[in-house]
């Protein structure tokens, strides 16, 4: 196949073209920095790889290079978990993925010949949080920010269908691997200083990398794949038990709780994404067949520190 990536750099994306590379397939790599795309990807190891710099939020010449590609992935969009949610910061978070996925769809559109899918990413956050609820790709969406945001996001997706592109979107949870929340929460721990973060009662919905990568693999190639899959393991747990586990793999003790005034100190409205949390599980994605490779966090954290 060849393949266009928005957000190609990105903790899941660089990922996605390793793999891709490696399976022998032409990967178009859109970046918004030249040069970190050719640091990741230098042309002696990834011959496959074409770089090439846009700005996600603005037409431009970028667009045309989706013709003559058979899947386009965008997994565009700035961090959810960095700084405070001022309104601006919240106005960035908002049109990073609305105008990012409107410019993909647009190119898609005018595209001779037509991309035959598009595997867009969006987040568990389209749920709402809750400490009672299980959430499914069947439940209805939240009224909280992120809800919001990930409706507006997929909404605009859904525009490729008039195209006849076939569209796969990608609620993604917490994506474990060696850097992203991972990587935050690793240093209080290795201190001797780990604990459970906020009540600990909140669920942690979760996916190591590895099998997020596989699902949008397994979304490019499955013709009949489509609508929206849940991307998190098949075992949420609750914070408590996912810092337990950390603590039981990394041999450090898990008892030093994290109060929610500091991390709302932090983060403020974002600290939400951790202190609230949902219970999702991907019904629509075990239905589909995908074979997880990491199901239970201690498998996962185990594979993750120890490669680490």
């Amino acid at each position: 196949m060849k393949v266009a990536i928005a957000g190609a750099t990105g903790f899941v994306g660089s990922r996605l073209v390793e793999r891709l590379q490696a399976e022998g397939h032409q990967i178009v790599a859109f970046s918004r920095s030249r040069e970190r795309a050719e640091q990741l990807f230098p042309r002696t190891v990834f011959s496959n790889v074409e770089v090439v710099p846009y700005t996600p939020t603005t037409p431009g010449a970028w667009q045309q290079a989706v013709a003559g590609c058979d899947g386009v992935v965008n997994l565009a969009g700035e961090a959810i978990a960095d700084g405070r949610w001022t309104e601006s910061r919240k106005q960035e978070i908002l049109s990073s993925r609305q105008l990012s996925t409107q410019n993909i769809v647009a190119a898609i559109n005018q595209a001779n010949p037509k991309p035959t899918v598009l595997v867009n990413a969006s987040a568990v956050g389209y749920y709402g949080t809750s400490e009672t609820a299980t959430f499914d790709e069947t439940s209805a969406a939240g009224k909280d920010f992120l809800a919001q945001v990930c409706q507006t996001w997929e909404a605009e997706a859904q525009k490729v269908k008039d195209s006849g592109t076939r569209l796969v979107i990608v609620r993604t949870g917490i994506v474990l691997g060696m850097g992203g929340a991972l990587a935050k929460m690793l240093p209080p721990f290795k201190l001797f200083a780990g604990g459970p973060i906020g009540s600990g009662r909140q669920w942690f919905s979760w996916i190591h990398r590895e099998d997020l990568v596989s699902l949008i693999l397994q979304a490019l190639t499955q013709t009949n794949m489509q609508g929206v899959y849940n991307g998190t393991a098949p075992n949420p747990v609750r914070m408590a038990e996912f810092c337990h586990v950390l603590g039981e793999v990394l041999n450090r003790p898990s008892w030093l709780p994290v109060p929610d005034f500091a991390l709302e100190a932090l983060l403020g409205d974002g600290a939400k994404v951790v202190l609230e949390g949902q219970q999702v599980l991907p019904k629509h994605t075990l239905a589909d067949g995908l074979q997880y490779q990491y199901p239970t966090v201690k498998q996962a954290l185990s594979e993750i520190l120890a490669a680490g």
